[in-house]
């Protein structure tokens, strides 16, 4: 839950609550071909609602970005901007116009095409009725237009190196002029699987589209099965409850999983960081020196041994080696509490540390208590329920000193340029190097960003704890799962089951 970059568990609803059917178009015995099989995934974010234009958090993209709602472009596993429902697009020379070629005979899983009406809709909605914070990387966009049925063309202020990529977020997805009416309970897209049943704290299924416009999908249905224990949902998978962990919530139950014989386990990498949240707009936060103190403080590696058995990667600033302005600044704050003390001038603190209940950042938080107390900085932790207490407390409120939370959100380095975001960070150096870096050339983009990497580094504006790992679990017939997480959404399309 993110623009919060968040990994959100947007959930906690009362198990049992009436279950929420969706989406004309049905699944299988509403016509079309029917499938072989269905796969059940264990998760541990559930959708608070399902309209990700007004709620916060990874959880709803997550389900129906790619899956339900498609955009003009989509990230392969590569990273790179590949076609969706744009067949192609072309660039002016001065980079302000992208002209996109739609795909012939697409609908919406209600029946109406999809036309470039439905691009004009989809964009101008984003500055009109959209919620969230991230709708900002679209202000670029001065017009949306109808060239013809499919040609939409879209003019900006200026270049930006942005623009195309925040289009493969959920800030592209197509929406149909007729089907937005009840976005919290109904989606309807372009997708290969339509809302089949909600069962609020329970599970999310989705049923194959039997009128998808393209590959159709090799499974049935796939079932989002939300766990909020970890080894609930490992046993889940070792009883044959559900095929496959999403996001493994305790590494050190890897082994037993290591039968290969009935098990797979995939290891690859996010761009989620898990960053440790400093309230820069407060005492003792709002002094640069406090904050450093806090990275000298931290032994990152012991802290990714203790609380997440290793797995992940430490990066030391707010960009994944996914980037291509990756630089590791690891070595900017080493593990040095002499240092810490020195820099805190013999001052010591009680903090309030206000995480979310996810396991993740439950583990980490202990780590970091008894790091900090070393230092002279008394760290007094309090899990919220997570999303609701954590978005209004720390998210909204800012009501915080420390927290602790994944950040997942595809090239998100740019929610520290908004001081009123919940880190309260406010250095206006860092927005014009952002600015710099959406306008300029490809090498610019790459060394202005490299150099609000390493600002954010030495500004101490955060701390980042590690790299979330990509670990899924899975039975050994399911095949297409993905190496690494490194888009908004969990893509179904390549699933299957032998």
């Amino acid at each position: 839950m993110r623009r919060i970059g968040i990994w959100i568990a947007v959930g906690g609803l009362l198990l049992g609550t009436a279950a929420c059917g969706g989406g004309s178009g049905g699944g299988p015995g509403t016509g079309g071909t029917p499938k072989a099989a269905s796969l059940s995934v264990g998760a541990v974010a559930e959708p608070a609602n399902l309209d990700f234009t007004s709620t916060e958090g990874a959880a709803i993209p997550q389900a129906l970005l790619v899956n339900v709602y498609e955009g003009l472009v989509k990230l392969d596993q590569n990273g790179r901007i590949v076609p969706l429902l744009a067949e192609k697009w072309d660039v002016s020379g001065d980079r302000r116009t992208y002209t996109f070629t739609l795909r012939p005979g697409v609908k919406f899983s209600s029946g109406a095409p999809f036309t470039a009406d439905d691009v004009v809709f989809s964009l101008d909605r984003v500055r009109s009725d959209w919620k969230l914070k991230i709708k900002a990387q679209l202000d670029v966009v001065d017009k949306v237009e109808k060239k013809d049925d499919t040609t939409a063309v879209v003019t900006l202020k200026r270049p930006s190196n942005g623009f195309l990529y925040a289009m493969a977020t959920r800030l592209g997805a197509m929406f149909s002029r007729t089907g937005v009416a009840d976005l919290p309970n109904k989606p309807v897209g372009t997708g290969p699987y339509v809302l089949g049943e909600w069962r609020r704290g329970d599970s999310l299924r989705l049923d194959a589209n039997p009128s998808y416009w393209g590959t159709k999908p090799a499974l049935s249905s796939v079932t989002l099965k939300y766990f909020k224990d970890a080894t609930a949902m490992n046993n889940a998978l070792l009883t044959g409850g559900i095929d496959v962990i999403s996001s493994v919530q305790a590494p050190e139950s890897l082994q037993q999983f290591a039968d290969p014989g009935r098990f797979q386990v995939i290891e690859g990498t996010t761009n989620g960081e898990v960053v440790l949240s400093m309230n820069n707009g407060r005492p003792p936060f709002d002094d640069k020196s406090v904050r450093q103190a806090v990275r000298h403080a931290i032994d990152h590696k012991a802290l990714l041994d203790t609380a997440w058995a290793g797995r992940g990667q430490l990066i030391g600033s707010m960009t994944p080696p996914t980037d291509p302005w990756y630089e590791d600044r690891t070595g900017d704050y080493p593990y040095d509490p002499a240092k810490a003390k020195e820099l805190l001038g013999g001052k010591t603190y009680t903090v309030k540390m206000r995480i979310p209940n996810l396991p993740y950042a439950v583990a980490s938080a202990q780590v970091v208590k008894s790091q900090l107390a070393q230092v002279g900085i008394t760290a007094d932790i309090e899990p919220l329920e997570f999303p609701a207490r954590w978005l209004d407390q720390v998210f909204s409120k800012g009501d915080y000193d420390l927290s602790i939370i994944n950040h997942v959100e595809p090239r998100d380095m740019g929610i520290f340029a908004d001081k009123s975001y919940y880190f309260r960070y406010d250095n206006p150096e860092f927005g014009k190097l952002l600015a710099a870096a959406d306008e300029g050339t490809e090498q610019e983009q790459t060394d202005a960003l490299k150099q609000a990497a390493k600002l954010l580094s030495d500004d101490a504006a955060a701390d980042w704890l590690f790299l979330f790992p990509n670990l899924i679990v899975a039975k050994k017939g399911v095949t297409g799962l993905p190496q690494n997480a490194i888009a908004e959404s969990f893509d179904f399309t390549a699933l299957a089951k032998q």
